[in-house]
């Protein structure tokens, strides 16, 4: 009785952590019609989507407008295949997607063997139809590059056009947050998500803690018309997404250091009348860290190992 319960605990566990895992990454979708040379709409065609770094496979049928979607995808590159008895087989590869993202790719499929492949190698950026808001990628090589006080990622928001930070919220909220601003906006009136879930303080509408730089995959500013999912503030949209793991296992150790011996002297510094010499502002601070990523390897049945 005790070993069933047990087994059963841990199927729930998996799942439970495999449905929250998929739902945290849920940042991005593709979709589009599949037609034939002719521009007849083409259903029941298999769209199936790979992300080439994890594996993850993603498949749907188009209906019967020949239209298809894959919606809740994590972010990363992927490789479109498009499947129909009678037809060569379609794949287009380069495919990338970055936070909110919502690309059309429309698929033509000509007539021949499935066994025959038709390729396309598509690095070029892919263009955005659907969304009429204006918006701001900051990507992972960025936000590890680009100087931070104290890494503190909510101050790379003002990268992005007509943000800017107004001032630091109350001592008395959870953290003090910078209070920025969008297009004119009124303090509080950012929105911001993490993973596909808010990540506002309700004290003072503004943003809760951003993880630190090396587990941050990118975020997006959007301002103007966003859609009824992002509407929740007026001024814009903040949208972070965390970084997956990959099939390898990998890492990196870091030390962030700001010293005074580094700086040069102020010309308007101190001067010490027992040495004659300028006087350093006494500042020292060391921040160190690490991190470490790879596969899961799940083992939830005697003899069955699983991987997310």
């Amino acid at each position: 009785m005790k070993c069933a319960l047990k087994y059963t605990f841990g199927i729930l566990l998996i799942l439970t952590l495999g449905y929250a895992l998929a739902w945290a990454q849920a940042t991005a979708q593709i979709s589009g019609t599949v037609a034939d040379q002719s521009g007849a709409l083409l259903p029941g065609a298999e769209v199936t989507a790979t992300q080439t770094e994890t594996g993850l496979v993603r498949t749907v049928v188009s209906n019967e407008t020949g239209s298809y979607a894959l919606p809740s995808l994590p972010t990363g590159p992927y490789k479109l295949e498009v499947t129909l008895p009678g037809f060569r087989t379609f794949a287009r590869t380069g495919i990338v997607l970055d936070v909110n993202a919502n690309p059309v790719i429309n698929v033509s499929l000509e007539v021949g063997q499935v066994t025959e492949t038709v390729e396309v190698q598509a690095n070029a950026a892919l263009v955005e139809t659907r969304s009429v808001g204006v918006g701001q990628l900051m990507e992972t090589q960025r936000i590890l590059e680009l100087p931070l006080n104290g890494r503190n990622v909510t101050e790379l928001i003002t990268l992005a056009g007509a943000a800017v930070q107004t001032q630091v919220s109350s001592g008395r909220s959870m953290q003090n947050q910078a209070d920025i601003r969008v297009a004119g906006g009124l303090s509080g009136s950012v929105a911001y998500a993490l993973d596909g879930a808010l990540h506002t303080n309700r004290y003072d509408n503004l943003s809760l803690p951003l993880p630190f730089p090396d587990a941050l995959q990118e975020f997006k500013v959007e301002t103007s018309g966003l859609a009824a999912s992002q509407g929740l503030s007026s001024g814009a949209q903040v949208s972070a997404v965390t970084k997956s793991g990959t099939n390898e296992f990998h890492g990196d150790a870091f030390e962030f250091v700001r010293n005074d011996l580094f700086n040069a002297t102020s010309y308007f510094a101190t001067v010490d009348p027992k040495t004659g010499k300028r006087v350093h502002s006494t500042l020292k601070r060391n921040q160190y860290g690490g991190t470490v990523g790879g596969p899961i390897f799940l083992r939830w049945l005697p003899g069955h190992a699983n991987t997310l």
